[in-house]
């Protein structure tokens, strides 16, 4: 079967490449189809020296997803931990660098979290999501703050932001969406302009979910018996969350901008626990609230000299509980307090040539309250600095070079983390580009594993990642036929100092370590096409790919050296497919189809039969109609996801929804 999906998506991307035709008109993509859909194929070289990954607008929009997490599964090079359910929690990994290596940024500033370096990426709606990129490395632009050339790879979510015709001065829209699992999710806006360069934006919605859905547990021993096999109902998988969203959006001049944001979510949700020999744990409940006001202020000066004020303050709270006596009773709560400030300048010298340089700064401050012990709070702190410079050259459009290097304080001596990327451009009535990049960065320990109770270890160091990747893309668009993105990556990652935990000797008791060093070798490839059918109809397609092989290296003497590391798939991939079709007064219908492959990999160290996880894929379908009357424009969308009922884990032991119904009406005035 892998070999089959591997042969199928290497043909796929390669009739792809040759239907491209040599009447290629670069210019020509600005004359004619001036829709939204053609930005995601359309950006400027100019301005990605590595090129991202892009979902955006009606596209984003078509995909059978809910939360971010759901969006991302489209990308080349992602894996997605995944427990299950509306509210499962739900992770990011880049590149098999782990989840802390990937920073996730919202509307330009980082998404924090002290604690344990992760953001559950399943609480972000696309409801109000205008774009979503991927970089790896880092963005190619270095007019940026200091902190986001630290991380090995970085996403960002880019909210709605209103567009007003003349006459228009408010935007209404609302949105119901239900379906299997009791599923329950309105959502409302407004977009209101107070004045011509001042406008408001408010969003919020409610998800509300019983996450009873039926599943298969199934193990079959070495020897090829079943062990057991059990139909069920996954319980305590219910979530119960609200978000609210307000913006500010002032424009001034035609350089200058300022945003402010603020944003509050809560929800309670069970945990559904791990089904370990057939027994079931549902015990654990998750509160969580997060609040945080950010804004942004940027302007340019002389035409030459550009400045950027980023600031941020945060305010998370969680209460974690578990009631079942299977497991070590717990019931703690912890509040986190995030106070950010960033400074950014660039300069351009000439036209050639910029210079950035930026400084951040963090203070973090994690409240941590134990009740089943009665115990008094503790406190731990954080100062975080960040500082930066930044050069970028353009040779006559033919060579684009940037260079960084960073320098980061937080808990150890000051660690500096340097940065080469290049692009080059042969022919320039041709859109080939071979482009590559050298990176190191740090993943600095977090409070839990400084700090976590017969856990922490306060001497950790960070660990190292260094990164090496090159490209080659190459882009096509004959207006009357058809646009084409294609590009294919080799990367070669190696982490040191890796931070694991480690036995004591006694159960339950670990500690942390410096231990490991993991190498990983991979290829991406992807590709973007947009054909333009008869009748007005329109085919586009995404098709991804992803080899990887991660490795640990850390001793020869380990019964693992040399195995997979956990969770990482050989091979991945996925294919949508869209026919849309418009018509002259701008009613809109579409039919659109996705599959998504994770193959064989590995629940633990040991690459052995009893650690070793199935293949996985998951058909979806979807079927959407748009029509306006007058100033208002209805839309319905329908979805049936995992067509085929298929059963499957993303995490052993965490089972997944068979098929499954979505269903959406939305208004927009």
């Amino acid at each position: 079967m892998t070999k089959k999906i591997f042969f199928i998506l290497c043909s796929a991307l390669c009739a792809i490449s040759v239907f491209a035709q040599s009447d290629t008109d670069l210019d020509s993509l600005y004359r004619r189809f001036q829709i939204e859909e053609v930005e995601v194929t359309a950006r400027a070289l100019e301005k990605d020296v590595i090129q991202p990954q892009t979902l955006k607008g009606p596209e984003l929009q078509r995909l059978n997803a809910l939360s971010v997490a759901d969006a991302l599964r489209y990308f080349s090079g992602v894996q997605i931990k995944d427990y299950g359910g509306v509210g499962g929690i739900k992770t990011i990994n880049v590149r098999s660098m782990g989840s802390q290596h990937t920073a996730v940024y919202y509307n330009g500033i980082q998404l924090g979290n002290a604690q344990n370096g992760q953001v559950d990426l399943g609480r972000y709606s696309l409801d109000n999501m205008e774009e979503i990129q991927l970089f790896n490395g880092q963005k190619s632009d270095i007019f940026q703050s200091a902190r986001e050339f630290g991380s090995a790879g970085n996403i960002y979510l880019t909210t709605r932001k209103p567009y007003f015709k003349p006459d228009e001065h408010v935007h209404v829209r609302g949105k119901m969406r239900f379906g299997s699992f009791a599923l329950a999710n309105p959502n409302v806006g407004v977009d209101v302009k107070l004045k011509e360069d001042l406008s408001l934006t408010l969003d919020a919605e409610y998800v509300y979910s019983d996450g009873k859905y039926p599943f298969r547990y199934r193990r079959v021993l070495p020897n090829g018996e079943t062990a057991y096999d059990t139909t069920a109902v996954r319980q305590n998988g219910d979530v119960n969350a609200v978000r609210a969203e307000l913006g500010l959006h002032h424009y001034y001049r035609t350089t200058g901008f300022w945003r402010l944001h603020a944003y509050n979510y809560y929800s309670e949700r069970g945990v559904p626990g791990a089904i370990v020999n057939n027994v079931w744990r549902n015990g654990e409940r998750l509160w969580d609230r997060n609040t945080f006001i950010q804004g942004q202020w940027q302007d340019e000066w002389f035409g030459r000299w550009s400045t950027r004020l980023l600031f941020k303050y945060a305010n998370d709270f969680t209460h974690y509980k578990n009631y079942d006596t299977r497991l070590l009773p717990s019931d703690n709560k912890y509040v986190q307090q995030e106070a950010y400030l960033s400074f950014a300048n660039k300069i351009r010298l000439y036209n050639w040539w910029d210079l950035s340089v930026a400084y951040d700064y963090q203070y973090n401050i994690l409240d941590r309250e134990n009740l089943l012990l009665n115990a008094p709070k503790e406190r731990f702190d954080r100062h975080s600095h960040w500082l930066s410079a930044a050069t970028a050259f353009n040779i006559k459009d033919y060579l684009r070079i940037q260079a960084s290097v960073l320098m980061t304080s937080i808990v150890n001596s000051p660690k500096f983390t340097p940065g080469i990327f290049f692009s080059f451009r042969p022919y320039p009535l041709i859109d080939l580009s071979i482009n590559a990049f050298y990176k190191q960065s740090y993943r600095y320990p977090t409070f839990n594993d400084l700090y976590y109770t017969d856990l922490g270890n306060a001497n950790l160091r960070p660990e190292l990642a260094r990164q090496h990747s090159v490209e080659l893309a190459y882009k096509t668009t004959n207006t009357r036929r058809f646009e084409i993105a294609t590009s294919i990556s080799y990367y070669y990652n190696r982490v040191t100092d890796k931070i694991i935990a480690y036995p004591k000797g006694q159960q339950f008791r670990w500690t942390m370590l410096n231990l490991g060093t993991v190498k990983i070798n991979g290829v991406d490839a992807k590709a973007d096409a947009s054909f333009y059918l008869p009748l007005r109809f329109v085919l586009r397609t995404r098709l991804n790919y992803t080899y990887q092989r991660a490795i640990d290296v850390t001793n020869p003497n380990d019964t693992y050296y040399g195995h997979q590391i956990p969770y990482i798939p050989w091979h991945s991939g996925s294919v949508v497919l869209g026919l849309d079709w418009k018509s002259n007064r701008g009613d809109h219908y579409g039919l659109n189809y996705s599959f998504i492959y994770v193959g064989e990999r590995y629940s633990q160290q040991e690459n052995t039969i009893f650690n070793h996880v199935q293949p996985w894929y998951t058909h979806d379908l979807s079927l959407y109609a748009e029509w306006g009357i007058k100033r208002w424009w209805l839309k319905a969308n329908m979805e049936i996801n995992n067509l085929l009922g298929q059963d499957y884990e993303v995490i052993r032991n965490y089972p997944m929804p068979k098929q499954n119904v979505r269903c959406t009406l939305a208004v927009r005035y």
